[in-house]
């Protein structure tokens, strides 16, 4: 197996995409050190430790990414580290303290303990397409969005995630600062909006965006954007730091499209589900554009179709009771 005798790190390991990355690490035979805020928390932990090989090589630590040095005695002896630990939250009361600093100093946290690791070979960080798209240049069909794309985070956007796109835009820029300088090796992957199915218990954001829409809201948002599968975003962050290769960003979408196209895929997927027909504004639609995948399939990537991967998100929202049909 590919990962035998590795030993790697993932941080936020029981979020969405880390539970992901965590399983198939140990799929492929690597150790794996995961990070978490409480390992005494069973919601947190126990869907990992039920992971197929995680008795034999599965290891939970507890880090607090705003706590300087938690991550200098997990990371020491990695081989590689993946850095997913960063809140994804649209209904923040404080951004800077709910979004940006766990974001941004989390990152340098994580990076400085990468610096002081003898046997780290690379990072492979989480960010987002939200750290892309927004550089003032229009987004329309004809546009095609790619890896020197790079968010202004000066643009403030003004969307539903503009505190979400800030915190993954400095965070992304500090990072790459940062191993410049201290001559790190480092990946990054920016996924779209992530779907497909859950192995945590609790309910993430970009879930809970689906769930609305199959639960009896009435309208759907106004907005474009980019889907992806997590098992696609997953593979994508191990095939970062197995080939050698690999370097810069990568941009993960499916395809773009406006959330009225998504609720006619649900409506027929589950023509007896309460899908809205209605847009939550009377403005233009907001226009959709296009995501080069060519980078993307350099790493192997094939796109789970997204027709799937919604089929996928809400029968696991059904299997773990977030609703019933």
């Amino acid at each position: 197996m590919k990962g035998s005798g590795k030993v790697v790190c993932v941080t936020g390991a029981s979020g969405y995409i880390g539970s992901w990355i965590v399983k198939l690490l140990l799929q492929r035979g690597y150790t794996v050190r995961a990070t978490v805020r409480d390992p005494s928390n069973p919601k947190k932990v126990d869907h990992l430790l039920q992971l197929e090989g995680a008795k034999e090589r599965l290891q939970l630590f507890k880090a607090d990414l705003l706590e300087q040095g938690s991550f200098d005695s997990v990371v020491q002896g990695c081989h590689a580290v993946f850095h997913t630990a960063s809140p994804v939250t649209v209904t923040a009361k404080d951004p800077q303290a709910e979004l940006i600093d766990p974001a941004l100093k989390g990152t340098l946290n994580v990076l400085n303990s990468c610096v002081k690791s003898t046997s780290l070979e690379r990072v492979v960080l989480t960010s987002s397409i939200a750290a892309v798209v927004y550089n003032g240049r229009p987004l329309t069909p004809q546009v095609v969005v790619d890896e020197t794309w790079f968010t202004d985070p000066d643009l403030r956007v003004e969307s539903v995630w503009s505190p979400y796109t800030l915190s993954k835009t400095l965070a992304e820029n500090a990072a790459w600062k940062f191993v410049k300088e201290n001559n790190i090796d480092m990946v990054v992957i920016n996924p779209t909006m992530v779907v497909g199915p859950l192995l945590q218990p609790e309910l993430n954001t970009t879930s809970n965006t689906v769930l609305n829409l199959i639960n009896g809201s009435q309208t759907f948002p106004n907005l474009s954007f980019g889907w992806i599968n997590v098992k696609d975003v997953a593979n994508a962050h191990i095939q970062a730091y197995e080939i050698a290769s690999a370097s810069g960003r990568y941009c993960l979408s499916e395809r773009v499209i406006h959330f009225s196209d998504v609720v006619k895929i649900l409506r027929e997927l589950y023509p007896t589900l309460p899908i809205p027909d209605k847009c939550g504004d009377d403005n233009p639609y907001d226009p959709t554009y296009q995501i080069s995948k060519e980078k993307a399939k350099s790493l192997g990537i094939e796109f789970i179709p997204l027709e799937v991967s919604l089929a996928e998100i809400v029968e696991s929202l059904k299997e773990k009771k977030f609703v019933n049909f």
